[in-house]
């Protein structure tokens, strides 16, 4: 047989800020398929939550489109390091140092991240997103545009723009009422509602979740800061999936401390889907998903140009504030003066460097004019 042709548009491409892994594929028996494989593509930058940095996102449209390319790869399992977050959205030291206040730079970034999501709704491989921690902001739409999701039940998911100076337009104005049906949607987006993977779950944003504390004893236990018993309260509200308050926040965090956290499940649980994708037709399930992704990619295609027209433009005013506020900010003081914001602006006041000084909280002005007196000398 001839030696086939090489698709890739940059042949053997050495990735440095994520990484490409082949693994086996299982069978029915657990037995290991010779000949086959499933790619993993991890986001690795485990000390800023898996934020994807503009080079990382470079690395992702290249590892997709060798994944998809790869003509023994059964399914793409896109992930990230460690246990705390599989993706927590872009840079924000990076929005915050080099983007802010430059809308031209991230007009040009905003075209990789658009390329990224594409890249991911065009794969010609099934797209499981294995979502082993925190999947906020921008991470909740790369994970969207995946078409399966599998999660650690430790996990979040959430938006965060509106409270951090941008809108979740990369993705989530698009993908994520198609989930969730319009109102939980714009609980989300608008407020920044976070939920827990059993709440994502029962509202069909995710497939399957996977126990991941372990007591000392080795065993799975559900996620103790979570209301794991299926029932309704006095009010008919459903709170299954609810985040626990109060006293019973307080013992879940001791219980909590006597686990250790082991994703072994959730691996188990990405392996068994896998295996289930084996036992199909390769044509005839890229087919059924080119399909169903339509849905997305219609409302992708609609609106991914003018949103990223926009979040450029957005980089001079409220992005210019709010980024810098979260980089700079200390843990709980990351949020800019809202109010002191509306009124300003309401008494006609330009959107200005002066302004942003004005409405950030005093930690984060301080860092700032420390790393500009620092960068100046």
């Amino acid at each position: 047989m001839s030696e086939l042709f090489n698709h890739e548009l940059v042949p053997d491409y050495k990735f440095q800020s994520i990484r490409y892994e082949e693994r086996p594929v299982l069978g029915r028996n657990s037995e290991i398929v010779e000949g086959l494989r499933q790619v993993w593509i991890y986001l690795d930058n485990e000390r800023q939550l898996n934020s994807y940095t503009t080079e990382a996102v470079k690395e992702v449209i290249l590892a997709f489109r060798r994944a998809s390319l790869d003509r023994r790869c059964v399914a793409v399992v896109f992930t990230a390091v460690g246990d705390r977050s599989f993706c927590t959205g872009g840079n924000t030291a990076e929005y915050a140092t080099y983007y802010a206040g430059r809308p031209v730079e991230y007009q040009q970034y905003m075209r990789l991240f658009n390329d990224m999501v594409t890249g991911i709704l065009l794969c010609d491989k099934p797209v499981i997103c294995r979502v082993n921690g925190m999947r906020i902001a921008g991470g909740q739409e790369i994970g969207m545009a995946c078409d399966f999701s599998v999660a650690g039940d430790h996990c979040r998911f959430g938006q965060a723009g509106p409270i951090h100076g941008s809108a979740p337009d990369g993705g989530s104005t698009d993908f994520l009422d198609l989930y969730v049906g319009y109102a939980k949607a714009a609980e989300s987006l608008a407020l920044c509602v976070q939920w827990s993977a059993h709440k994502a779950l029962r509202l069909g944003l995710i497939n399957e979740v996977a126990a991941v504390y372990k007591t000392e004893e080795g065993k799975f236990i559900p996620n103790p800061f979570v209301i794991t018993d299926r029932y309704v309260d006095e009010m008919g509200q459903v709170v299954h999936g609810e985040f626990k308050t109060g006293d019973a926040k307080q013992a879940a965090k001791e219980l909590a401390k006597s686990c250790t956290v082991d994703l072994s499940l959730l691996d188990e649980a990405v392996d068994r889907l896998v295996t289930t994708l084996l036992h199909t037709f390769p044509d005839c399930t890229r087919k059924t998903l080119e399909s169903q992704r339509k849905k997305k990619l219609q409302h992708w295609y609609a609106n991914s140009e003018t949103n990223r027209s926009w979040l450029s433009l957005n980089m001079n005013t409220e992005a210019a504030a709010g980024f810098p506020a979260f980089h700079y900010g200390e843990r709980r003081e990351r949020q800019i003066d809202f109010a002191l914001l509306r009124r300003r602006i309401a008494e006609g006041a330009r959107f200005d460097a002066a302004l942003v000084e004005e409405v950030l909280p005093p930690s984060a002005r301080q860092k700032m004019a420390a790393a500009r007196e620092g960068g100046a000398s």
